[in-house]
């Protein structure tokens, strides 16, 4: 067989090979994409939790400043009350009393709720921590896996374009450059005759061709595919 024909068959054998190492690799991205978005789901919810507690603790401090508010105007209304000795102007700050006393209890009745609220909301946090944390490790031992074999198709594939590269240094360079572009746009570039068509989509070559290629190992393009041919 011509030398370029061999050279042409190895040359396509390693890119063969890299094309299934590469295959392997790209088959890892969706194995992790799914134990990232198993981790991201625990980890908003973990986010979630510590938000809603974050956004009650602030109510809460909200609440807590409007009641030492109104209880500092308690008593200067009481205040006010003891020094009143008209009845209308008393009867018009008790009212004022009565209307503070009522917003003070109001608001330490909804700080005690807030409270019994913020357990829960507590446990939800530690829980949502807790099933984060237990993701993580049910995951670590396939993580760990997966970048094994990750780490070990890189290396193939660091040898096997080498290996390719001293190959492909030995084809002539005007070939290579078509091999390669034919080779960009389908899986092989490179088939022998089968017969009198081409090896991949039969197109028949003309005899004189044919008879070419036969007594001096050339290499042709099939007109038909594009596909580089030569004879078997």
């Amino acid at each position: 067989m011509h030398q370029n024909i061999d050279e042409l068959l190895a040359l396509q054998a390693d890119d063969n090979r890299i094309s299934a190492i590469e295959q392997k690799m790209a088959a890892l991205a969706p194995r992790l994409r799914e134990l990232d978005r198993v981790r991201q789901q625990a980890a908003d919810a973990v986010q979630r939790a510590e938000a809603s507690i974050q956004s009650e603790q602030q109510r809460q401090r909200d609440i807590q400043a409007r009641v030492e508010l109104h209880k500092k105007q308690q008593e200067r209304n009481l205040a006010q009350l003891d020094s009143i000795k008209k009845m209308k102007e008393a009867t018009a700050a008790m009212s004022q009393v009565e209307t503070t006393r009522r917003l003070v209890a109001e608001d330490e009745s909804e700080l005690a709720a807030m409270g019994r609220r913020m357990e829960t909301m507590r446990s939800e946090v530690e829980r949502a921590r807790a099933a984060l944390t237990a993701a993580e490790e049910e995951q670590a031992s396939a993580r760990e896996e997966i970048a094994t074999e990750q780490g070990a198709l890189e290396a193939e594939l660091t040898e096997a374009r080498a290996e390719r590269g001293k190959k492909a240094a030995k084809v002539d360079r005007a070939l290579l450059q078509k091999y390669d572009r034919i080779r960009s746009r389908r899986e092989n570039a490179l088939y022998p005759l089968r017969g009198p068509s081409c090896g991949n989509c039969d197109t028949a070559i003309p005899l004189q061709r044919r008879n070419v290629m036969a007594a001096n190992g050339s290499i042709e393009v099939c007109e038909g595919c594009g596909v580089l041919l030569y004879p078997g």
